[in-house]
């Protein structure tokens, strides 16, 4: 197994120095799940939501998110994005949304946690629009599901 890169020899935590690294096209990809009552689902299926339209501020949120990961998680490089996509997947059978995001960047750094940042974020104001009418829905399964470019090359979820 490697090394924990977030810390120095000394085990004092750093951010890691990317300075040497090639500046390569960057993307990942990262998904979630929200599972909710039957009626919550229906207010977002059928765009009636008294906040208004649910997917579409998710999205945005989904956004900012991505632009904002290096002000949230401590140890991240500030990346300037080349795109960031997220869509939803609506679940009828299992009253839920996916959410899946794809992040992109060319720098020296992998755009990872952007991603599941944004696909946290997404969720996380989906809950927040709908927490009036239901309390109990849950967040779960918030993964990478692929990620490219770098030296360590392409991965994907098993």
């Amino acid at each position: 197994m490697s090394q924990l890169t977030h810390f120095d020899a000394t085990g004092q935590a750093h951010m890691v120095d990317v300075g040497a690294k090639a500046e390569t096209a960057r993307r990942a990809r990262a998904c979630g799940r929200i599972r909710m009552q039957p009626a919550t689902f229906e207010l977002i299926e059928s765009g009636s939501a008294k906040k208004g339209d649910v997917l579409g501020i998710a999205r945005i949120a989904a956004i900012q998110a991505a632009k904002r990961t290096s002000d949230l998680i401590p140890l991240c490089h500030p990346l300037a994005l080349t795109r960031l996509a997220a869509e939803f997947a609506l679940d009828e059978a299992n009253c839920s949304v996916t959410c899946t995001v794809t992040a992109e960047t060319f720098g020296r750094t992998g755009v990872e946690m952007e991603a599941l940042t944004a696909a946290s974020a997404a969720l996380l104001t989906i809950y927040d629009m709908c927490k009036a009418v239901d309390r109990g829905m849950v967040i779960e399964e918030i993964r990478l599901l692929e990620k490219a470019g770098g030296k360590s090359g392409h991965w994907t979820a098993k």
